[in-house]
């Protein structure tokens, strides 16, 4: 079926305004694969470094350019329960390339950091910034010109944006995404939630506190709640740099790892060398950046990716803004409910009919491009299928269910669980800003309150704390953008704001900084720019002052006299506790570099 008009038009648009950037990176990504196979461009003394370890058969094969090398990118550590799966991936793929007549060599690792961990915590003001120097890592590991396509293994929030960046700089190569799954389910996430608020209160104490988190992170894979990692994952599959089908197999198990076989080979058939070339760059073009964003809204995706999304997007020369993303939202039904949009998790998810019927649905009715290339090949009718183990453990691939097996986690364009995408832009004399209210409650879409001012997440708590915020207001919590202090995540803030919301106060969130993937019922007008270090106007709002926030006609308005606000002086604070400690010393560079968090808050695409 032909795209929904309304996709169309806004597709139309993207390519009409990309096409100066988007020309000029074709013709560098077509020159460079002109020159064919890169290892012949090696003297005799860096072909040996790049082949010294492999076998005499290999650099037999390497030295004539007769087989296919793919560079392994990899996130690996044994920290994060999400990458650690990808310890024995190295060692399939190199076997699986072996088995199609190709080499396989680990080209680099890249840092890939927890923000589960380092949330409120000062590592935190290091995680945007990660995304860029992952994009930048791997490209130090592909720069040796070693290799006819690349796979990539990261999971979680920025690593996967990063690598994205990074596959789209070297668009002429090929490029395929290796995931490793989700961790199995454990506490479900809602009894998470509700003892997290039972401790915010001083109901619980630590142990319990502790107890329930290491019930709900307990193993291998990717936390189950639909935040930015599973987001990534679902993007990585309707975008078609993943397998089909592969993106929700838990790690351990053999049709994870017939997939990542699968992946090797794949790879090795779609280099130069072989008769299906696909590099990265020409694959990912306008309309896979509006079937990723067309998915984000359909299953109630992360709010980071109205940075990420915006970022990946420019490393292919492609002009995404926020208002083409909450136009589709507008469009794009919420056909998911999975934790913090509903109760279910991923594997919940899966079980309903997973990645194979979402896609399935939004190709029925229009609502994402077919007519794309993919890693699997030609259009993404090929994405609509469940994955299987077959005998002697190849991967089969079935008709998804016609049908959700679980309506209450995954729905039908039919009966959708409500008629948009909820990620909304806000507009106003305060700026811009991105609001996602697919968990907030209708009658809290319109909030209008005075401002209580914080200048930290901790000046909040210790005022919830105190006891001095019962009552109506909205938390204006800034200094917080990239400039500032990197824009960390502001998690911390969602279990006191909603215990004063349950207690029925009429409370809101304004921040130029990040709220989680896992934001939830709070409505938060979150990445507010100009930030204040700028001298946005959040900077002029002053403590009382009368805010109102309207998620219905999308406005973010400041309600005092123009000529009052325009008269007032930004606010300016020392920043200097945020610029040493934990590593931030080593990111004052991108701290001065960065751009504004629509333009994806970027050090590589801002000048």
């Amino acid at each position: 079926m032909s795209a929904h008009a309304r996709i169309s038009a806004i597709t139309d648009r993207i390519v009409e305004r990309s096409k100066p950037t988007r020309e000029r990176y074709l013709e560098r990504l077509r020159a460079a694969a002109s020159q064919g196979v890169q290892r012949s461009v090696l003297g005799c003394a860096n072909l040996a470094h790049g082949f010294a370890v492999c076998s005499p058969a290999d650099k037999d094969a390497l030295a004539g350019d007769r087989i296919a090398n793919l560079g392994i990118i990899t996130a690996y550590n044994d920290m994060l329960s999400a990458h650690q799966p990808f310890e024995t991936y190295p060692a399939i793929i190199r076997e699986a390339a072996a088995e199609a007549g190709g080499v396989a060599q680990v080209a680099g690792g890249v840092p890939a950091m927890c923000d589960g961990v380092t949330q409120g915590q000062p590592g935190m003001e290091l995680s945007l910034f990660s995304r860029d120097l992952i994009a930048m890592s791997a490209g130090v590991g592909l720069s040796h010109n070693m290799f006819d396509a690349a796979l990539f293994l990261g999971v979680c929030d920025k690593i996967v944006p990063g690598l994205v960046i990074a596959a789209l700089s070297f668009g002429h190569l090929p490029s395929i995404f290796v995931p490793a799954g989700p961790m199995t389910t454990g506490l479900p996430n809602d009894e998470k939630s509700r003892v997290r608020q039972l401790f915010a209160e001083g109901k619980v104490g630590r142990a319990e506190l502790l107890e329930a988190e290491s019930k709900s992170y307990h193993g291998p894979g990717t936390c189950t709640f639909y935040g930015t990692a599973n987001s990534n994952q679902m993007l990585m599959e309707i975008m078609g740099f993943h397998m089909p089908g592969s993106s929700f197999i838990n790690p351990g198990t053999p049709l994870r790892e017939a997939l990542t076989r699968e992946a090797a080979k794949r790879a090795l058939a779609i280099t130069a060398l072989g008769n299906e070339f696909t590099p990265a760059g020409e694959m990912i073009d306008e309309r896979s950046v509006v079937n990723g964003v067309v998915g984000l809204h359909a299953t109630g995706g992360s709010t980071n990716h109205t940075l990420h999304l915006v970022a990946m997007a420019r490393a292919a020369g492609i002009q995404l803004t926020w208002q083409d993303i909450a136009e589709l939202s507008e469009i794009v039904p919420l056909l998911a409910r999975v934790y913090p949009n509903g109760l279910a998790d991923v594997n919940h998810f899966q079980a309903a009919g997973g990645m194979g019927f979402l896609i399935k649905e939004l190709l029925k009715h229009g609502l994402v491009h077919d007519d794309v290339r993919t890693v699997f090949g030609q259009g993404l009718q090929a994405y609509t299928v469940d994955a299987r183990l077959g005998e002697k453990g190849a991967v089969l691939r079935e008709p998804s269910p016609e049908k959700s097996v679980d309506p209450k986690v995954l729905s039908s364009i039919e009966t959708p669980f409500q008629a948009n995408g909820g990620l909304k832009m806000l507009r106003g004399n305060l700026g811009k800003a991105v609001i996602k209210i697919s968990a907030v409650k209708p009658e809290r879409h319109i909030i209008e309150a005075p401002a209580v001012i914080f200048h930290s997440q901790q000046e909040l708590q210790d005022a919830f704390k105190e006891g001095k915020l019962n009552r109506d207001f909205i938390a204006v919590v800034r200094f917080q953008g990239p400039k500032a202090n990197g824009m960390p995540e502001l998690h911390k803030l969602t279990p006191p704001l909603g215990v004063l919301q349950d207690r029925g106060f009429r409370v809101a969130l304004l921040t130029d900084g990040r709220m989680s993937g896992a934001s939830g019922k709070v409505p938060a007008a979150i990445h507010v720019t100009p930030e204040a270090v700028d001298g946005g106007p959040i900077a002029r709002i002053r403590e009382g002052d009368i805010i109102r926030l309207d998620a219905i006609k999308g406005t973010l308005e400041l309600l005092v006299d123009a000529a009052d606000m325009a008269e007032r002086e930004p606010v300016v604070v020392d920043l200097s506790d945020n610029e040493f400690g934990m590593g931030r010393e080593l990111f004052a560079p991108f701290r001065r570099a960065v751009g504004p968090s629509d333009q994806g808050a970027s050090v590589l695409f801002h000048h």
